[in-house]
């Protein structure tokens, strides 16, 4: 049985909710990673989701960081994100961890640009944090009758966060941690290429770097990923000058090498919504009227890319000397 229904499309940055919220619960869901239980400040019912958005959070001036909502979609009065405390952080995880029930957070959607498509068998595969998109992908499909098994790969089983949870769902579920397991074995999950599979991937860039080699035989579209980082640059992402034309604004703005298209529209007051600006979180989508795109973000999958309908312009470009959009 598939899923019967086709998630919503992706939500325009320009005209999504702003949200007011208050940490009801902070809770350790697994080592270094702690799970929030964010509702309304005034206590109203939340906008919808589906399995796969994620939600900007507000943590300091300049930080905006994006979290998988990976609670129960038909919970509307709650959301719950799940963040790690990274080694490395920039700042975001270090402020998550700091938060205390009752702190109040400004937060930005709900955004869905890794949405569950309707398929006969889905694959999930994730790898330790990357699980809270996964997690309510897999209780999705449980719940629709689907058919679909879950390979959850981490550094050791107190790392991986829901492994409870989800193996309360039966043998579909193969937790692997690597301190006694080893690493997931991809070639046996994908050696063989299922045209009526639908493969989701989240996690590390080793992880869903092994994942796309091993599924280069797959039909087309099979592949579903979502990034924590972007993508490296390609030796031909040459920047070229090109003139931006904002059809509603009423503005063409010279783009020159070196310049963002989110840069110039900014310099010239246009208002235009970012966050990562490594075209890795849909915020700054902008939709395109005439002209071809240089896509260069790691949001949209082939098929988007090729639709030419929009574009990320914190890093993408035009290919060749004007682009129009609706802004």
């Amino acid at each position: 049985m598939s899923l019967a229904q086709t998630p919503p499309g992706r939500t325009r940055a320009d005209t999504e909710t702003e949200l007011d919220l208050v940490v009801e619960r902070v809770e350790t869901v697994a080592t270094d990673v702690v799970e929030l239980v964010l509702r309304a400040a005034d206590g109203a019912s939340l906008p919808r989701w589906e399995p796969g958005a994620h939600l900007d959070l507000v943590l300091g001036e300049n930080l905006v960081r994006q979290y998988s909502l990976c609670g129960n979609p038909a919970e509307a009065g709650h959301y719950r994100v799940a963040v790690l405390r990274e080694p490395a952080s920039r700042g975001g995880s270090v402020a998550v961890h700091a938060l205390r029930a009752g702190d109040a957070l400004r937060a930005r959607g709900p955004r869905n640009h890794f949405p569950l498509r309707p398929g006969h068998h889905y694959v999930f595969i994730a790898g330790g944090i990357g699980i809270t998109p996964i997690l309510t992908m897999v209780e999705s499909a449980e719940a629709a009758g689907a058919s679909w098994e879950l390979h959850y790969g981490g550094r050791t089983t107190s790392s991986m966060a829901y492994a409870e949870r989800l193996a309360a769902l039966g043998d579909r579920v193969r937790l692997v941690p690597q301190d006694t397991h080893g690493l997931l074995d991809l070639d046996a999950v994908l050696g063989l290429a299922r045209p009526d599979t639908l493969v989701y991937c989240c996690g590390p860039e080793p992880l869903l770097q092994a994942v796309e080699e091993r599924m280069a035989p797959w039909p087309p579209q099979s592949l579903h990923l979502e990034r924590f980082v972007a993508r490296e640059r390609g030796a031909d992402d040459v920047d070229r000058p090109f003139d931006l034309v904002l059809e509603r604004s009423g503005l063409t703005l010279r783009v020159e090498p070196g310049v963002t298209a989110f840069e110039a529209m900014r310099a010239a007051g246009v208002a235009v919504l970012g966050s990562c600006l490594e075209g890795i979180c849909g915020t700054c989508e902008q939709a395109v009227v005439e002209g071809e795109v240089d896509h260069r973000d790691s949001v949209l999958d082939a098929e988007e890319q090729a639709a030419n309908d929009c574009l990320m312009v914190c890093v993408s470009r035009a290919k060749g000397d004007r682009l129009v959009l609706d802004a």
